[in-house]
């Protein structure tokens, strides 16, 4: 069954959720919005907020999860991460990007974290 891109997407994330508190992440918050985009999930683990993107595909068709993850994408992503800082006061914290690529083409949805992403 084909899921519009929302449903898809919503999907994902929630399979996100999952991954990451089973792996004793704090999820802080969901779909953060900004003038400039949206963070998927607000995470921390120890004392390091992650900011993690999602992309989940349902079939490869046109390539993979992770290439969905463009430049154009990390700079919104980026300004995103400043206006959040910014909102909560947070100067001196130690922060990361993580990207979380979900194939659900498969019978069992395969899960791919990728930690401490480029931004560049």
């Amino acid at each position: 069954m084909i899921l519009n891109r929302r449903k898809l997407g919503n999907i994902g994330e929630d399979i996100a959720v999952q991954y990451l508190k089973k792996k004793h992440y704090k999820i802080l918050e969901r779909n953060f919005y900004s003038c400039f985009g949206e963070i998927d999930i607000i995470a921390r683990k120890k004392k390091i907020i992650i900011f993690v993107e999602v992309k989940s595909k349902q079939d490869d068709r046109f390539g993979l999860p992770e290439e969905e993850f463009t430049y154009y994408k990390k700079r919104k992503i980026y300004r995103t991460i400043q206006i959040w800082l910014k909102q909560y006061h947070i100067t001196d914290q130690h922060w990361q990007v993580d990207l979380i690529a979900i194939d659900q083409y498969l019978s069992q949805p395969e899960i791919y974290h990728y930690r401490a992403v480029s931004l560049a």
